[in-house]
């Protein structure tokens, strides 16, 4: 990867009492180019450590948009690096909120991050094809 693209992303462990971020536990450089993730922390679930990444859409939607995104995105692509995908209604644009176990060695957890990273792009593009001749079906006009 060309380090000119690289985006550092720094993943805190949350308190699951007070949901604050307390240390941090690694940064990662990872490939963000299209601006997918939102943010990120980790938990402690049952003794393990996991990954929760908010993804989103990298760019605004049109509200016509929104509804068609969700309906077409198919979480399944993104299960071979994640455990759990939930769609995170009631923010400005769509997002997925992705957990994933947290490594130790950093150049596996940046090459996960990169895979999830690539599929989520490739799933949202192709849900932008799929839509891209649907805006009757979803405008309120």
């Amino acid at each position: 990867m060309d380090s000119t693209d690289d985006t550092f992303i720094v993943i805190m462990l949350k308190d699951n009492g007070t949901g604050f971020l307390e240390k941090e536990l690694g940064s990662y450089a990872v490939d963000d180019r299209y601006g997918l993730i939102y943010n990120t922390y980790a938990a402690e679930q049952n003794g393990q450590l996991y990954v929760y990444m908010k993804l989103s859409c990298g760019r605004d939607v049109e509200d016509w948009e929104y509804d068609a995104i969700f309906d077409y995105y198919d979480s399944q692509t993104v299960m071979s690096a994640a455990i759990s995908v939930k769609e995170e209604d009631g923010e400005y644009n769509p997002m997925w909120v992705v957990k994933f176990a947290f490594e130790e060695d950093i150049n596996k957890m940046e090459e996960h991050i990169e895979k999830l990273l690539a599929l989520h792009k490739k799933e949202l593009d192709s849900v932008y094809e799929t839509i891209a001749d649907k805006r009757d079906e979803y405008s309120e006009d």
